[in-house]
């Protein structure tokens, strides 16, 4: 039984997907489309979308299908990214962008409108691509722990995390954890980690089995052992689908449940659970839970002077 001072966070959130098209065709995924079968949401309607929201949520996420990085098309997609970034930030809203591996330059330049951002590692283990990830060329390791060292190097606060249950063995999980331990050690700019337990879906190709639930638990006591302890080790709610096996994570050292909003884009079979009732729940098992910036307190001096302002106007915590 946790204190009856002990802290769970969460990000009052909304997901902005400027389109589900994606080059990628991971098999477990529920939210790709195929080029050209995605329209892309409009400047006007996403501020008509951030608008209407309640002044309760702080963080944006800019969660994008991806372009091919070749493609013609591939500055546009950009661009786009970042005006939605831009209008965001103009409407008081604190951005996280997750579009997929960026180059340096294009890392760069969403620094100046992000408040952190955010790409899972998902496993290490090659053996991926030649399963799950066969036809997703953005899902090879090399390319995903550069832009983990990427973002170190510019200072970006990010989040990373691991998707567990897609074939990989034990050892894979533990080699992703030292490897993401061994980033932050260089550079220290890892908020969180996600462990995130594959959750079957109803349009995906793959058609896996869920997670055993008591192999998570096992892997968040694990991981709090492996990581350095400024990492906030990252649980989602909706994913676990017993709230004994939820508090159960937190015992073993989970201290966050992640953005929390009106769907779950990434996994739309799967509702977000409402905060407040969350909250009283939590309350009962004797966990606080409060509400959290998408900028963890200390990396606030890594942001520009304009994010700065935003975040301390909207701190929270």
């Amino acid at each position: 039984m946790a204190t009856s001072c002990t802290r769970v966070t969460y990000s009052p959130a909304y997901t902005l997907v400027p389109t589900y098209e994606c080059f990628n065709r991971c098999s477990y995924c529920n939210f790709r489309a195929d080029p050209g079968e995605s329209p892309w949401i409009t400047l006007t309607e996403a501020e008509a979308k951030l608008r209407s929201l309640p002044s309760s949520v702080t963080e944006i996420l800019v969660l994008s299908g991806e372009v091919h990085p070749n493609s013609p098309r591939r500055t546009v997609w950009f661009e786009h990214i970042y005006h939605l970034c831009e209008l965001a930030l103009s409407l008081g809203f604190l951005p996280h962008t997750n579009a997929g591996p960026l180059s340096y330059q294009e890392m760069e330049r969403l620094k100046g409108v992000n408040a952190s951002m955010g790409l899972m590692l998902e496993q290490i283990t090659p053996a991926l691509v030649q399963t799950v990830h066969r036809h997703a060329p953005s899902k090879q390791p090399e390319l995903r722990l550069q832009q983990l060292r990427w973002a170190g190097e510019l200072q970006i606060p990010f989040t990373t995390g691991l998707l567990l249950g897609i074939g990989e063995t034990v050892h894979d999980r533990l080699a992703t954890l030292e490897a993401i331990a061994q980033i932050h050690t260089q550079f220290g700019h890892i908020q969180e980690v996600i462990l995130q337990p594959y959750s079957p879906g109803s349009t995906e190709a793959w058609g896996g089995c869920a997670m055993r639930p008591a192999d998570l638990v096992e892997l968040v006591g694990i991981a709090r052992r492996i990581l350095p302890p400024a990492i906030t080790i990252q649980v989602p709610p909706n994913l676990i689908l017993e709230f004994s096996l939820l508090t159960a994570c937190l015992e073993a050292g989970a201290r966050d449940l992640g953005g929390i909003g009106p769907c779950d884009e990434v996994n739309p079979d799967y509702p977000h659970p409402v905060p407040t009732d969350l909250q009283t729940r939590l309350a009962e098992a004797g966990w606080q839970l409060v509400p959290r910036l998408p900028v963890y307190p200390h990396y606030l001096e890594w942001l520009p002077q304009s994010l700065r302002a935003i975040a301390q106007h909207r701190q929270l915590i």
